[in-house]
């Protein structure tokens, strides 16, 4: 059995779509991919069925990651029963996820209590910004993504 992730932020263009990319390409690099699905979503159908915010994948691009086979879809009840991992990019994403899941199911958590240190809670939504947030978005999803990729080793033990 696979265990299972999912990203999630509020539109699924921007900071979920960058979250998966890392993850997969890290599974990759660790020779994980065949034990670990990945996945993203959005609490909000805002760009249901399109790809990536193009600033997003132009960042993504640059450390060497190809988001454009993405798209866009909103968070579904099945998703809590589905994934053993649910992550929410920021505190008004998990507060919805928490809204929408029902008594059972896998509890959402901040992406970011897997980055350690770093003294960041939230992964902040881009998008309105310039192009350095989307390197910030990038930056801290690297240093989740390690922390979640060592939580997940120990808890399987793999």
């Amino acid at each position: 059995m696979k265990i299972k992730v999912l990203f999630v932020c509020m539109g699924n263009i921007c900071r979920s779509p960058a979250a998966q990319g890392v993850f997969e390409r890290l599974l990759a690099e660790h020779g994980l991919e065949h034990i670990v699905e990945v996945d993203s979503a959005g609490t909000h159908a805002y760009h249901v069925d399109e790809p990536p915010d193009a600033r997003m994948q132009a960042a993504a691009a640059r450390r060497g990651l190809d988001l454009s086979g993405q798209r866009a879809r909103r968070v579904v009840g099945e998703d809590f029963t589905r994934y053993h991992y649910i992550l929410a990019m920021d505190y008004a994403n998990l507060a919805e996820l928490q809204e929408r899941m029902s008594e059972e199911g896998t509890q959402p958590v901040l992406f970011m209590t897997y980055a350690g240190a770093v003294g960041v809670d939230e992964v902040p939504d881009p998008y309105y910004g310039g192009e350095t947030g989307f390197e910030r978005v990038l930056d801290l999803v690297e240093e989740a993504a390690n922390g979640l990729l060592q939580s997940i080793r120990t808890q399987h033990s793999l």
